[in-house]
């Protein structure tokens, strides 16, 4: 049995199989997806029936598949995997969604980063008197066509250093956007968890 690295990154979902000699279509998300052209394991897990329960105590399982083959093809990736040659072999697959380990990610060229990685990282804006100061800590990468954009959700820091969000009045987390371009977060460094940026603290 195979152990499951604990390093998983979810890239994208089976939309349908393609062809008729066993190759599968994915639909990859905006973040990352060149990875799966390079790995070649991949781990598939089955999605959880409504009338099996929907999610809660419900587990799904997950196998891996080595990659025979896997390439762009008008916006999706297709691929085949090593022992399948019929749609018969695919078609079953349809709806699973498509892990890679990040060990197995290439490596990024410089000045470019990988999405995953940028998630949990600290994000530090200037105060009035350009003084760097906590702005909170990336949630979520969106894709806005143009450029990625940060979703931050916005806290502090206590004195053992772990991050406590800021609640609204409703006791809702309370999140900013933040354009993820040189221009505005100038400095990365994902060995420390650290992003800093010009962004305006308490815009």
């Amino acid at each position: 049995m195979s152990v499951i690295p604990d390093d998983l990154v979810e890239l994208g979902r089976v939309v349908s199989a393609y062809g008729v000699r066993g190759w599968v279509k994915i639909q990859p998300y905006a973040a990352d997806g060149d990875a799966l052209l390079t790995a070649k394991r991949w781990w598939l897990k089955t999605p959880v029936s409504p009338a099996h329960g929907g999610g809660a105590g419900v587990s799904a399982s997950i196998t891996p598949f080595t990659v025979q083959q896997a390439k762009w093809h008008s916006g999706t990736v297709v691929a085949l995997f090593k022992g399948f040659d019929d749609r018969n072999q695919s078609e079953p697959l349809k709806a699973h969604t498509v892990w890679v380990s990040r060990a197995d990610f290439p490596a990024a060229d410089e000045e470019e980063f990988y999405w995953v990685d940028l998630l949990d990282c600290l994000l530090y804006g200037e105060e009035e008197g350009g003084q760097s100061a906590l702005l909170g800590r990336v949630v979520q990468v969106l894709d806005n066509g143009a450029h990625a954009v940060l979703e931050v959700e916005q806290g502090n820091l206590d004195d053992a250093q772990c991050f406590t969000p800021v609640l609204s009045a409703k006791g809702k987390r309370q999140t900013i956007l933040v354009p993820f371009v040189k221009e505005c977060v100038h400095t990365v460094d994902l060995a420390a968890k650290r992003l800093d940026s010009n962004w305006p603290v308490g815009f």
